[in-house]
């Protein structure tokens, strides 16, 4: 497979800026490699529904500028839906928390979040930040503006916030342990 091809498909998955250091990791390419393939893959683009959206060392696959009112009208009439299970889901992994990444989401969720983290994004009712203990990535936390719509001064004030808390620490204990178990199973 040409690695425009690959840079497409993991933009695709990812659903979010990646860099291209870590698209060089990734692809296990040189920096003059992955710069041609990005190009190939730009060109490829013209004219579609797709673009690649370049900022500085990061680069992302979003709709095409020409897609603007279409996306906008879409985007207005996904505010009015309901946020649905799998966007519950996730906006209570978020509460619950605190702060929290995407990959950990993923992992408790056991399935890619990028779509519902990008919607739960656009109503407002989650930010995003840079992670403090890892520069390369990002964190999610709840807005002010969901805390005061649910009536909260403070996550604590959810309800059986110490209970859940638990057993998410002891959730993510027991997969350490298993992670831990498997490393030294097939290092054996």
């Amino acid at each position: 497979m040409p690695l425009d091809a690959k840079i497409e498909a993991i933009l695709f998955w990812k659903g979010e800026p990646m860099s291209l250091k870590k698209l060089r990791d990734i692809l296990g390419c040189e920096k003059k490699e992955l710069q041609e393939a990005l190009t190939v893959l730009e060109k490829s683009l013209k004219g579609r529904g797709l673009a690649l959206i370049r900022r500085e060392d990061e680069v992302l696959l979003g709709s095409a500028a020409e897609m603007g009112p279409v996306i906008e009208k879409l985007t207005r009439e996904e505010l009015v839906k309901d946020l649905g299970r799998a966007g519950l889901e996730t906006l209570s992994i978020i509460l619950y928390k605190g702060v929290v990444s995407r990959r950990d989401i993923d992992y408790i969720r056991g399935v890619n979040s990028a779509f519902i983290i990008r919607n739960l994004l656009i109503r407002g009712l989650i930010e995003k930040e840079q992670n403090k203990n890892d520069q390369r990535s990002f964190v999610y936390k709840p807005t002010f503006d969901l805390l005061s719509y649910l009536g909260l001064q403070k996550l604590e004030d959810l309800p059986e916030f110490a209970t859940v808390k638990e057993e998410m620490i002891l959730f993510e204990k027991a997969a350490e342990e298993i992670e831990k178990e498997s490393e030294l199973t097939a290092s054996s």
